[in-house]
């Protein structure tokens, strides 16, 4: 059930093979981008982002590794979107820029939200818009849109028929039977591909490990009309920006209540007015203001619905409640945060809570009141499916490690042969072959991270020297060499940043350093510069007890 550990030498493919290759989604909550080849034929099924932790700093968001699929760009049928959520369109404007003609395939909303992203990108997609029961041919893939319900409208499953086997990725999903939006998803149609066959079963594994059925969107209703009831001034609703269901909520509420909104941010001004013009999104005449003319109304009449509620450091929400927002949060203001808290975000959430609630705001959240539902399915609703589909063969998707697992477990428990079951790691190749899934290789499938305008550049160990610039400081150390030699010509200089130690502390390492270079002579610039950085690290870490970043700068002599 383990893939190999690194990269490794794929097999060649069956002739009458599928061949799937995940590049995000398992170890991980985000970056969901699965790739399906068939011959010589490549579908790509969502291509989305993952959002950084507090141990990356700088960066804006990391993308799927390209690598394997790079140089075969135009063998690509399409890529096949589920839903609108960042984690699973946010790369594919940096896909669409090495070729831009590639097929998008999705649902109304989903592809409105991609192309308002391509839009800063200016590339203008080829895209192929699908709905709920339909059924093409994206060249040698056959591909049927099932509807499945999300925290998120227009939600898609797709099957994929090929003569190796048909293959069911379920997208995001769970089973609410009380949509806000009435659409539940198809089990009808699940049933049909089960008694058809599905040879290769790929399923949400988010709430593996919660016990029952995900609660309705609808019962949070009673939750979110008391904060607006109760609140005594502004009320600040952070969510996420594509959470259509969620804002009508808060939106109905506030009607009720005599309020006004004004969305705050971007990309919730942008992804609002869309959910608007298409039909997913009710505002009555009047509700939706410019920012500036709530400044006219009593805070009681006053609501805003913003981003920022996972803590990330700059959104709308953190900005505020740093204080480097022009809402200035205040005394008896009410936050409410109305979306879950993504493993790997913790810290950060709880940071923002506190400095909220030290600026005088009551911030209202999933651990003190029922204002959110998860998106995903619970282990009662994968279990069903798993008796309705039947699948021969399974892959776990969209989770950490302990999802993943714990998914595993529920698909054993019905009935599902534990050779069949495939749980591995972002990189892993599986092929289906006479209707049998088994892992085969693994191929690179590193994060690439966006730094800015800079996609790739920034890399590990760079994001280690980040680390210990915020951590331990940096100390710049100045030598003029003779590198025929290897004799220093002066004592080093030292410029010290972030490190407590006054730069003359450091005068007694040079006979150390002018030791060294002496021994090793003669020397490159490169060799004098690993000599003057390792020796200088070393004496700081014995006399001090500190792990600086130590710049090394010679200058031949």
């Amino acid at each position: 059930m383990t893939p190999p550990a690194s990269s490794t030498a794929l097999p060649d493919l069956d002739r009458a093979g599928l061949r799937v290759v995940a590049f995000g989604g398992l170890g991980e909550i985000g970056r969901n981008m699965t790739v399906l080849e068939y011959r010589g034929r490549l579908l790509v099924i969502d291509c989305g982002v993952l959002f950084p932790e507090e141990h990356q700093p700088g960066i804006d968001v990391i993308l799927p590794d390209f690598t394997w699929i790079r140089d075969r760009l135009d063998r690509v049928a399409a890529i096949v979107l589920t839903h609108g959520h960042e984690d699973h369109i946010g790369g594919v404007p940096y896909l669409l820029r090495e070729r831009p003609s590639i097929p998008v395939v999705g649902s109304r909303l989903t592809l409105a939200f991609v192309k308002a992203k391509l839009e800063e990108f200016r590339i203008r997609p080829n895209t192929i818009e699908v709905e709920a029961g339909r059924r093409i041919d994206l060249d040698t893939f056959d591909c049927e849109f099932v509807a499945v319900n999300h925290s998120i409208p227009d939600g898609l499953a797709v099957a994929v028929r090929t003569d190796a086997g048909m293959l069911l990725h379920t997208g995001d999903f769970k089973m609410d039977q009380f949509p806000l939006d009435g659409r539940i998803t198809d089990l009808r149609a699940f049933a049909r591909l089960g008694e058809e066959g599905v040879a290769l079963f790929l399923t949400d594994s988010t709430n593996a490990e919660v016990p029952g059925f995900t609660t309705s969107e609808r019962e949070l209703t009673p939750a979110i009309e008391t904060v607006f009831r109760t609140a005594p001034k502004r009320i600040i609703v952070s969510s996420f920006a594509s959470h259509v269901h969620r804002i009508q909520q808060v939106l109905d509420a506030a009607q009720a209540s005599g309020r006004k909104v004004a969305f705050v941010g971007r990309s919730m001004v942008r992804n609002m007015g869309i959910a608007r013009d298409l039909g997913y999104l009710t505002i009555p005449d009047g509700l939706v203001v410019d920012l500036k003319q709530l400044d006219r109304l009593p805070d009681r009449r006053v609501t805003l619905i913003c981003t920022g509620s996972q803590g990330e450091p700059m959104a709308a929400l953190a900005r505020m409640a740093n204080r480097d927002h022009m809402v200035r949060v205040g005394e008896g203001d009410t936050v409410l945060l109305a979306s879950s808290l993504i493993p790997g975000n913790e810290s950060a959430i709880y940071r923002l809570i506190n400095g909220l609630s030290r600026l005088g705001a009551n911030v209202v959240h999933t651990g003190n009141a029922k204002v959110h539902v998860s998106g995903h399915a619970s282990a009662g609703e994968l279990v069903y499916c798993y008796n309705i589909v039947k699948p021969a063969n399974v892959m776990p998707v969209h989770g950490e490690w302990r999802h993943l697992q714990a998914n595993a477990a529920l698909a054993e428990r019905t009935g599902v042969p534990h050779d069949r079951i495939l749980v591995g790691e972002d990189g892993m190749v599986v092929d289906l072959v006479a209707g049998r899934a088994s892992i085969v290789g693994k191929v690179p499938a590193q994060h690439i991270y966006v730094d800015g305008q800079t996609v790739g550049g920034a890399t590990e160990a760079s994001l280690a020297d980040r680390r210990t610039l915020a951590q331990e400081g940096a100390v710049t150390v100045v030598g003029i060499v003779e590198l025929r030699t290897g004799r220093l010509a002066e004592d080093l200089d030292f410029i010290v940043h972030g490190f407590t130690q006054d730069p003359s502390d450091f005068h007694d390492v040079t006979p150390a350093v002018r030791t060294t270079l002496r021994k090793a002579g003669p020397l490159t610039q490169e060799d004098a510069e690993g000599i003057v950085r390792d020796t200088v690290s070393r004496w700081i870490n014995k006399r001090f007890r500190r792990t600086p970043l130590v710049i090394p700068v010679v200058v031949e002599e």
